[in-house]
């Protein structure tokens, strides 16, 4: 089995302009991948916190859909670690007024 962690590009690379050859053949590779997992070919995938951040951040609902659902190829989920959670506690960042 080959585990693949993909940019989040790759997850929006068919919005890219297919007028430049070069955006076209990074789009081809890109679906081809997607099609080898939905083909249950001996590939998977990886889906991080941060793919999930931008994909929220988004401000475009068709690229955001499209994100979700190439998400749900992902086998593997990857969350933050404990040191990420403790730096950003709520409690950290209360105003003294």
């Amino acid at each position: 089995m080959t585990l693949l962690y993909l940019d989040y590009n790759c997850f929006q690379r068919s919005f890219d302009d297919p007028t430049q050859i070069r955006i076209q053949i990074k789009a081809l590779a890109c679906q081809e991948i997607f099609t080898r997992v939905e083909q249950q070919a001996d590939l998977e995938l990886i889906w991080s916190f941060m793919h999930q951040d931008e994909t929220i951040l988004c401000p475009f609902p068709d690229r955001k859909i499209e994100a979700l659902r190439l998400a749900r190829l992902c086998q593997h989920k990857i969350g933050p670690e404990q040191a990420i959670y403790d730096i950003v506690n709520p409690v950290d960042y209360v105003r003294e007024e």
